[in-house]
Protein backbone atom coordinates (compact mmCIF):
# COMPACT_ATOMS: atom_id res chain seq x y z
CA UNK A 1 0.00 0.00 0.00
CA UNK A 2 1.40 3.11 -0.85
CA UNK A 3 1.41 5.67 1.99
CA UNK A 4 1.31 9.68 1.81
CA UNK A 5 4.30 11.77 2.31
CA UNK A 6 4.56 13.33 5.77
CA UNK A 7 5.73 17.13 6.27
CA UNK A 8 8.69 17.77 8.56
CA UNK A 9 6.43 19.14 10.92
CA UNK A 10 4.04 16.05 11.01
CA UNK A 11 6.84 13.57 11.44
CA UNK A 12 8.43 15.28 14.41
CA UNK A 13 5.21 16.00 16.03
CA UNK A 14 4.27 11.92 15.66
CA UNK A 15 8.09 11.67 17.47
CA UNK A 16 7.35 14.07 20.49
CA UNK A 17 6.50 10.71 22.58
CA UNK A 18 10.06 10.09 22.00
CA UNK A 19 10.53 12.29 24.00
CA UNK A 20 8.65 11.31 27.21
CA UNK A 21 9.62 7.09 26.69
CA UNK A 22 14.12 8.59 26.21
CA UNK A 23 14.00 10.70 28.95
CA UNK A 24 12.68 7.74 31.39
CA UNK A 25 15.47 5.80 30.01
CA UNK A 26 18.09 8.72 30.70
CA UNK A 27 17.11 8.62 34.25
CA UNK A 28 18.17 4.74 34.54
CA UNK A 29 21.30 5.54 32.66
CA UNK A 30 22.78 8.15 34.77
CA UNK A 31 20.80 7.36 38.17
CA UNK A 32 20.33 3.82 39.26
CA UNK A 33 23.72 2.83 39.45
CA UNK A 34 24.06 5.84 42.37
CA UNK A 35 20.58 4.69 43.47
CA UNK A 36 21.85 0.87 43.58
CA UNK A 37 25.05 2.53 45.86
CA UNK A 38 23.15 4.96 48.30
CA UNK A 39 21.54 1.55 49.00
CA UNK A 40 24.60 -0.28 49.94
CA UNK A 41 25.41 -2.08 46.38
CA UNK A 42 29.02 -3.87 46.02
CA UNK A 43 30.66 -2.22 42.76
CA UNK A 44 31.67 -5.59 40.95
CA UNK A 45 28.35 -6.93 41.61
CA UNK A 46 26.53 -3.59 40.38
CA UNK A 47 25.99 -5.46 36.70
CA UNK A 48 23.85 -8.00 38.35
CA UNK A 49 21.30 -5.50 39.65
CA UNK A 50 20.73 -4.00 35.73
CA UNK A 51 19.54 -7.51 34.27
CA UNK A 52 15.67 -5.79 34.92
CA UNK A 53 16.45 -4.55 31.69
CA UNK A 54 17.71 -6.75 28.96
CA UNK A 55 15.53 -9.59 30.17
CA UNK A 56 12.43 -7.91 30.10
CA UNK A 57 13.48 -6.34 27.20
CA UNK A 58 14.20 -10.05 25.45
CA UNK A 59 11.14 -11.39 26.88
CA UNK A 60 8.56 -8.31 26.29
CA UNK A 61 9.29 -6.58 23.49
CA UNK A 62 9.37 -9.64 20.39
CA UNK A 63 6.02 -10.38 22.26
CA UNK A 64 4.62 -6.96 22.23
CA UNK A 65 6.04 -6.38 18.53
CA UNK A 66 3.71 -9.55 17.07
CA UNK A 67 0.71 -8.58 19.22
CA UNK A 68 0.55 -5.58 17.84
CA UNK A 69 1.00 -6.72 14.32
CA UNK A 70 -2.04 -8.48 14.93
CA UNK A 71 -4.13 -5.62 16.63
CA UNK A 72 -7.29 -4.42 15.15
CA UNK A 73 -8.89 -1.88 17.62
CA UNK A 74 -10.28 1.10 17.53
CA UNK A 75 -7.75 2.59 18.98
CA UNK A 76 -5.08 1.71 16.30
CA UNK A 77 -3.02 -1.41 16.23
CA UNK A 78 0.01 0.16 17.89
CA UNK A 79 -1.84 2.93 20.28
CA UNK A 80 -3.47 0.49 23.11
CA UNK A 81 0.46 -0.26 23.26
CA UNK A 82 1.77 3.14 23.74
CA UNK A 83 -0.47 4.16 26.53
CA UNK A 84 -0.27 1.35 28.68
CA UNK A 85 3.32 1.51 28.58
CA UNK A 86 3.03 5.11 29.28
CA UNK A 87 0.98 4.73 32.40
CA UNK A 88 2.75 2.16 33.93
CA UNK A 89 6.52 4.16 33.36
CA UNK A 90 5.05 7.06 34.89
CA UNK A 91 3.82 5.26 37.97
CA UNK A 92 7.00 3.39 38.28
CA UNK A 93 8.97 6.82 37.96
CA UNK A 94 7.08 8.13 40.52
CA UNK A 95 7.83 5.61 43.13
CA UNK A 96 11.44 4.47 42.08
CA UNK A 97 13.64 7.38 43.85
CA UNK A 98 11.60 6.42 47.18
CA UNK A 99 13.14 3.29 47.50
CA UNK A 100 14.06 2.28 50.90
CA UNK A 101 16.04 -1.24 49.73
CA UNK A 102 18.26 -2.66 47.57
CA UNK A 103 15.59 -4.95 46.19
CA UNK A 104 12.99 -2.25 45.80
CA UNK A 105 14.61 -0.38 43.59
CA UNK A 106 15.38 -4.09 41.51
CA UNK A 107 11.87 -4.47 41.60
CA UNK A 108 10.83 -1.24 40.59
CA UNK A 109 13.35 -1.01 37.78
CA UNK A 110 12.03 -4.58 36.55
CA UNK A 111 8.13 -2.90 36.58
CA UNK A 112 9.77 0.63 34.65
CA UNK A 113 11.56 -1.43 31.68
CA UNK A 114 8.65 -3.84 31.07
CA UNK A 115 6.65 -0.87 30.89
CA UNK A 116 8.77 1.20 28.93
CA UNK A 117 9.27 -1.93 26.61
CA UNK A 118 5.94 -2.28 25.98
CA UNK A 119 5.60 1.24 24.31
CA UNK A 120 8.98 1.36 22.85
CA UNK A 121 8.89 -1.45 19.71
CA UNK A 122 5.46 -0.67 18.96
CA UNK A 123 6.85 2.88 18.31
CA UNK A 124 8.91 2.13 16.03
CA UNK A 125 6.75 -0.49 14.07
CA UNK A 126 4.45 2.69 13.64
CA UNK A 127 7.10 4.91 12.48
CA UNK A 128 7.57 1.71 9.59
CA UNK A 129 3.54 1.51 9.67
CA UNK A 130 2.75 5.30 9.02
CA UNK A 131 5.56 6.37 6.60
CA UNK A 132 6.74 5.83 2.83
CA UNK A 133 9.96 3.95 2.49
CA UNK A 134 11.44 6.99 0.98
CA UNK A 135 11.13 8.85 4.51
CA UNK A 136 12.30 5.89 6.67
CA UNK A 137 15.27 7.27 7.53
CA UNK A 138 14.36 11.04 8.19
CA UNK A 139 11.40 9.18 10.84
CA UNK A 140 13.91 6.98 12.71
CA UNK A 141 16.27 9.81 12.51
CA UNK A 142 13.94 12.13 13.74
CA UNK A 143 13.49 9.42 16.73
CA UNK A 144 17.27 9.80 17.79
CA UNK A 145 16.77 13.38 17.83
CA UNK A 146 14.34 13.12 20.08
CA UNK A 147 16.61 10.58 22.17
CA UNK A 148 19.19 12.89 22.13
CA UNK A 149 17.09 15.94 23.40
CA UNK A 150 15.33 13.81 25.81
CA UNK A 151 18.34 12.05 27.26
CA UNK A 152 20.35 15.27 27.35
CA UNK A 153 17.80 17.08 29.62
CA UNK A 154 17.39 13.67 32.06
CA UNK A 155 20.98 14.20 32.51
CA UNK A 156 20.91 17.59 32.92
CA UNK A 157 18.45 17.63 34.85
CA UNK A 158 20.11 17.33 38.53
CA UNK A 159 22.57 19.79 37.34
CA UNK A 160 19.83 22.42 36.52
CA UNK A 161 18.10 21.77 39.69
CA UNK A 162 21.38 22.46 41.66
CA UNK A 163 22.93 25.21 39.46
CA UNK A 164 19.72 26.66 38.41
CA UNK A 165 16.98 26.59 40.91
CA UNK A 166 19.56 26.73 44.19
CA UNK A 167 18.67 23.11 45.40
CA UNK A 168 21.03 21.76 47.64
CA UNK A 169 23.00 18.85 46.17
CA UNK A 170 24.34 17.35 49.44
CA UNK A 171 20.55 17.28 50.55
CA UNK A 172 19.56 13.48 51.12
CA UNK A 173 16.85 11.63 52.57
CA UNK A 174 17.18 9.22 55.04
CA UNK A 175 18.13 6.58 52.51
CA UNK A 176 21.16 8.44 51.36
CA UNK A 177 19.35 9.72 47.98
CA UNK A 178 19.96 13.22 46.83
CA UNK A 179 16.65 15.54 46.57
CA UNK A 180 17.16 16.53 42.98
CA UNK A 181 17.32 12.64 42.23
CA UNK A 182 13.58 12.43 43.58
CA UNK A 183 12.74 15.90 41.61
CA UNK A 184 14.27 15.25 38.43
CA UNK A 185 12.20 11.74 38.39
CA UNK A 186 8.63 13.74 38.99
CA UNK A 187 9.64 15.66 36.07
CA UNK A 188 10.31 12.29 33.92
CA UNK A 189 7.14 11.01 35.40
CA UNK A 190 4.59 13.66 33.81
CA UNK A 191 6.56 13.78 30.37
CA UNK A 192 5.96 9.84 29.93
CA UNK A 193 2.50 10.09 29.75
CA UNK A 194 2.04 13.77 28.43
CA UNK A 195 4.05 13.34 25.45
CA UNK A 196 2.95 9.92 24.23
CA UNK A 197 -0.97 11.31 24.11
CA UNK A 198 0.18 14.27 22.45
CA UNK A 199 1.91 12.19 19.60
CA UNK A 200 -1.25 9.85 19.24
CA UNK A 201 -3.77 12.68 19.41
CA UNK A 202 -1.70 14.77 16.10
CA UNK A 203 -0.59 11.79 14.11
CA UNK A 204 -2.85 9.63 13.98
CA UNK A 205 -2.25 5.37 12.71
CA UNK A 206 -2.93 4.69 9.30
CA UNK A 207 -6.45 2.93 9.04
CA UNK A 208 -6.38 -0.79 8.57
CA UNK A 209 -7.44 -1.72 4.67
CA UNK A 210 -10.32 -4.19 4.79
CA UNK A 211 -7.74 -6.46 3.16
CA UNK A 212 -4.80 -5.87 5.95
CA UNK A 213 -7.60 -6.50 8.43
CA UNK A 214 -9.28 -9.60 6.67
CA UNK A 215 -5.21 -11.25 6.81
CA UNK A 216 -4.78 -10.85 10.76
CA UNK A 217 -8.14 -12.21 10.98
CA UNK A 218 -7.18 -15.44 9.30
CA UNK A 219 -4.22 -15.82 11.48
CA UNK A 220 -4.51 -18.31 14.39
CA UNK A 221 -4.49 -16.57 18.03
CA UNK A 222 -3.34 -17.05 21.27
CA UNK A 223 0.15 -16.75 23.07
CA UNK A 224 0.99 -19.89 20.81
CA UNK A 225 0.19 -18.10 17.63
CA UNK A 226 2.25 -15.26 18.93
CA UNK A 227 5.41 -17.51 19.66
CA UNK A 228 4.93 -19.23 16.56
CA UNK A 229 5.05 -16.48 14.85
CA UNK A 230 7.71 -14.89 16.53
CA UNK A 231 9.68 -17.59 16.15
CA UNK A 232 9.20 -18.12 12.24
CA UNK A 233 10.13 -14.61 11.79
CA UNK A 234 13.29 -15.63 13.16
CA UNK A 235 13.96 -18.45 11.28
CA UNK A 236 12.98 -16.07 7.51
CA UNK A 237 15.13 -13.19 9.34
CA UNK A 238 16.00 -10.86 6.11
CA UNK A 239 20.11 -11.49 5.89
CA UNK A 240 20.89 -7.33 6.70
CA UNK A 241 19.38 -7.68 9.62
CA UNK A 242 21.48 -11.23 10.52
CA UNK A 243 24.79 -9.02 9.39
CA UNK A 244 24.05 -6.09 11.98
CA UNK A 245 24.23 -8.83 14.90
CA UNK A 246 27.82 -8.88 15.66
CA UNK A 247 27.73 -4.76 15.22
CA UNK A 248 25.00 -4.85 18.10
CA UNK A 249 26.67 -7.91 20.31
CA UNK A 250 29.97 -5.27 20.71
CA UNK A 251 27.60 -2.02 20.79
CA UNK A 252 25.36 -2.88 23.43
CA UNK A 253 28.04 -5.03 25.45
CA UNK A 254 30.37 -1.94 25.92
CA UNK A 255 27.34 0.86 26.52
CA UNK A 256 25.95 -1.70 29.14
CA UNK A 257 29.54 -1.22 30.48
CA UNK A 258 29.59 2.14 30.20
CA UNK A 259 26.45 3.48 31.71
CA UNK A 260 27.33 1.30 34.84
CA UNK A 261 30.70 2.55 35.75
CA UNK A 262 31.09 5.76 34.13
CA UNK A 263 30.23 7.74 37.53
CA UNK A 264 32.74 5.43 39.28
CA UNK A 265 35.36 6.27 37.13
CA UNK A 266 35.15 9.55 37.06
CA UNK A 267 35.18 9.23 40.69
CA UNK A 268 38.44 7.96 40.21
CA UNK A 269 40.07 10.09 37.88
CA UNK A 270 39.19 13.12 38.66
CA UNK A 271 38.08 13.31 43.06
CA UNK A 272 40.27 9.72 43.63
CA UNK A 273 37.57 8.79 45.39
CA UNK A 274 35.57 5.24 45.55
CA UNK A 275 33.05 5.79 48.36
CA UNK A 276 29.75 6.06 47.11
CA UNK A 277 29.14 8.40 50.21
CA UNK A 278 31.53 11.00 49.82
CA UNK A 279 31.06 14.60 48.18
CA UNK A 280 33.45 13.92 45.45
CA UNK A 281 31.35 10.87 44.28
CA UNK A 282 27.87 13.43 43.81
CA UNK A 283 30.36 15.64 42.22
CA UNK A 284 31.30 12.78 39.66
CA UNK A 285 27.41 11.66 38.72
CA UNK A 286 26.75 15.50 38.75
CA UNK A 287 29.51 15.61 36.23
CA UNK A 288 28.43 12.55 34.72
CA UNK A 289 25.06 14.44 33.75
CA UNK A 290 26.58 16.96 32.27
CA UNK A 291 28.53 15.11 29.53
CA UNK A 292 26.06 12.96 29.11
CA UNK A 293 23.58 15.51 28.73
CA UNK A 294 26.44 16.84 26.58
CA UNK A 295 26.42 13.79 24.16
CA UNK A 296 23.34 13.41 24.09
CA UNK A 297 22.99 17.10 22.66
CA UNK A 298 25.11 16.21 20.22
CA UNK A 299 23.11 13.85 19.13
CA UNK A 300 19.95 15.84 19.15
CA UNK A 301 21.49 18.45 16.68
CA UNK A 302 23.23 15.81 14.65
CA UNK A 303 20.54 13.53 13.82
CA UNK A 304 18.98 15.48 11.56
CA UNK A 305 22.47 16.55 9.84
CA UNK A 306 23.28 13.02 8.88
CA UNK A 307 20.02 12.20 6.66
CA UNK A 308 21.49 13.78 3.52
CA UNK A 309 25.07 12.01 4.50
CA UNK A 310 22.44 8.79 4.60
CA UNK A 311 21.32 9.07 1.83
CA UNK A 312 24.32 10.14 -0.26
CA UNK A 313 26.64 7.46 1.30
CA UNK A 314 24.14 4.97 2.80
CA UNK A 315 23.20 4.10 6.62
CA UNK A 316 25.84 1.28 6.59
CA UNK A 317 28.19 3.78 5.53
CA UNK A 318 27.53 6.58 7.96
CA UNK A 319 26.83 4.30 10.76
CA UNK A 320 30.65 2.65 10.73
CA UNK A 321 32.51 6.20 10.58
CA UNK A 322 29.95 7.37 13.74
CA UNK A 323 30.38 4.47 16.05
CA UNK A 324 34.20 4.38 15.41
CA UNK A 325 34.21 7.56 16.67
CA UNK A 326 31.99 6.97 19.26
CA UNK A 327 34.82 4.19 20.61
CA UNK A 328 37.74 6.25 20.01
CA UNK A 329 35.98 9.03 22.54
CA UNK A 330 35.08 7.15 25.00
CA UNK A 331 38.43 5.68 25.13
CA UNK A 332 39.80 8.82 25.81
CA UNK A 333 37.49 9.53 29.09
CA UNK A 334 39.54 7.74 31.62
CA UNK A 335 42.52 9.63 30.99
CA UNK A 336 41.58 12.95 31.46
CA UNK A 337 41.84 14.68 34.70
CA UNK A 338 40.16 18.27 33.98
CA UNK A 339 36.55 17.97 33.66
CA UNK A 340 35.56 20.44 31.04
CA UNK A 341 38.47 18.85 28.99
CA UNK A 342 35.85 15.37 28.96
CA UNK A 343 33.74 17.15 26.89
CA UNK A 344 35.34 17.28 23.46
CA UNK A 345 35.70 12.76 23.62
CA UNK A 346 31.69 13.21 23.99
CA UNK A 347 31.30 14.66 20.30
CA UNK A 348 32.05 11.32 19.17
CA UNK A 349 30.28 9.38 21.24
CA UNK A 350 27.00 11.77 20.62
CA UNK A 351 27.94 11.34 17.08
CA UNK A 352 28.13 7.38 17.82
CA UNK A 353 24.50 7.44 19.64
CA UNK A 354 22.78 9.78 17.01
CA UNK A 355 23.81 7.46 14.59
CA UNK A 356 22.86 4.16 16.47
CA UNK A 357 18.91 5.44 17.35
CA UNK A 358 18.28 6.21 13.50
CA UNK A 359 20.52 4.08 10.60
CA UNK A 360 20.37 0.36 12.26
CA UNK A 361 16.39 0.96 12.27
CA UNK A 362 16.59 2.42 8.48
CA UNK A 363 18.17 -0.40 7.21
CA UNK A 364 15.75 -2.81 9.00
CA UNK A 365 12.56 -0.96 7.86
CA UNK A 366 13.56 -1.60 4.32
CA UNK A 367 14.65 -4.77 4.74
CA UNK A 368 11.80 -6.37 6.68
CA UNK A 369 8.13 -7.34 4.82
CA UNK A 370 5.91 -4.52 6.32
CA UNK A 371 3.12 -6.57 7.14
CA UNK A 372 5.55 -7.86 10.04
CA UNK A 373 7.30 -4.77 10.96
CA UNK A 374 6.61 -4.76 14.69
CA UNK A 375 7.46 -8.56 15.11
CA UNK A 376 11.26 -7.65 13.18
CA UNK A 377 11.62 -4.62 15.86
CA UNK A 378 11.07 -6.68 18.26
CA UNK A 379 12.66 -9.34 17.25
CA UNK A 380 15.91 -6.67 16.48
CA UNK A 381 15.83 -5.47 20.36
CA UNK A 382 17.05 -9.23 21.26
CA UNK A 383 20.00 -8.42 19.56
CA UNK A 384 20.24 -4.99 22.55
CA UNK A 385 19.46 -7.23 24.94
CA UNK A 386 21.23 -10.10 24.25
CA UNK A 387 25.01 -8.65 24.47
CA UNK A 388 23.55 -6.41 27.59
CA UNK A 389 22.71 -9.89 29.56
CA UNK A 390 25.82 -11.27 28.50
CA UNK A 391 27.69 -8.40 29.77
CA UNK A 392 25.40 -8.42 32.93
CA UNK A 393 26.30 -12.39 33.78
CA UNK A 394 30.67 -12.13 32.78
CA UNK A 395 31.73 -8.71 34.70
CA UNK A 396 31.51 -9.83 37.85
CA UNK A 397 33.92 -12.68 36.91
CA UNK A 398 36.89 -10.61 34.98
CA UNK A 399 35.35 -7.45 36.99
CA UNK A 400 38.45 -7.93 39.93
CA UNK A 401 40.62 -10.39 38.10
CA UNK A 402 40.89 -8.97 34.64
CA UNK A 403 40.67 -4.94 35.28
CA UNK A 404 42.19 -5.33 38.38
CA UNK A 405 38.49 -3.79 39.97
CA UNK A 406 39.58 -0.72 38.41
CA UNK A 407 36.13 1.61 36.71
CA UNK A 408 38.50 2.93 34.80
CA UNK A 409 39.76 -0.16 32.86
CA UNK A 410 36.09 -0.90 32.21
CA UNK A 411 35.36 2.08 30.13
CA UNK A 412 38.58 1.67 28.31
CA UNK A 413 36.99 -2.04 27.57
CA UNK A 414 33.71 -0.30 26.41
CA UNK A 415 34.96 1.95 23.87
CA UNK A 416 37.43 -0.59 22.30
CA UNK A 417 34.10 -2.68 21.83
CA UNK A 418 31.98 0.39 20.18
CA UNK A 419 35.00 0.79 17.66
CA UNK A 420 35.25 -3.05 16.77
CA UNK A 421 31.16 -2.79 16.58
CA UNK A 422 31.43 0.28 13.74
CA UNK A 423 34.08 -1.59 11.90
CA UNK A 424 31.93 -4.85 11.77
CA UNK A 425 29.13 -3.15 9.95
CA UNK A 426 31.06 -3.06 6.95
CA UNK A 427 30.38 -6.83 7.11
CA UNK A 428 26.57 -5.77 6.55
CA UNK A 429 25.25 -5.18 2.43
CA UNK A 430 23.70 -2.10 1.85
CA UNK A 431 19.07 -1.88 1.55
CA UNK A 432 18.19 -1.92 -1.41
CA UNK A 433 15.83 1.10 -2.87
CA UNK A 434 12.93 2.66 -0.97
CA UNK A 435 9.65 2.30 -2.79
CA UNK A 436 8.08 4.79 -4.93
CA UNK A 437 6.21 7.02 -2.81
CA UNK A 438 2.41 8.21 -3.53
CA UNK A 439 2.16 12.02 -3.72
CA UNK A 440 1.22 14.35 -0.35
CA UNK A 441 -2.49 14.71 -0.43
CA UNK A 442 -4.36 18.15 -0.53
Amino acid sequence: MLKPILSLRQIIQMNVGFLGLQFSFGLQQSNMGPIYSYLGADEASLPLLWLAGPITGLLVQPIVGAMSDRTTSRFGRRTPFFLIGAVLCSLCLLAMPYSSALWMAASLLWILDAANNVTLEPYRAYVGDRLDGSQHSLGYLCQAAFTGLAQTLSYLAPSILVYGFGVNKDLVDENNIPVITKIAFMIGAVLSISTILFSVMRVKELPLTPEQIEEIKRKPSGIGATLHEIWQAIREMPPAMRQMGLMMFFVWYGLSTYWQYIAYSLARSLFDTTDPSSTGFRDAVLINGQIGGFYNAVAFVTAFMLVPFARRHSPRNVHVVCMALAGIGMMCLPFIQNQWLLFVPMIGVGLGWASLMGNPYAILASSVPPERTGVYMGIFNMFIVIPMLIQMATMPLYYKAWLGGDSRNAILLAGALIFLGGLSMLLVAKPGSAPNAEPAQG
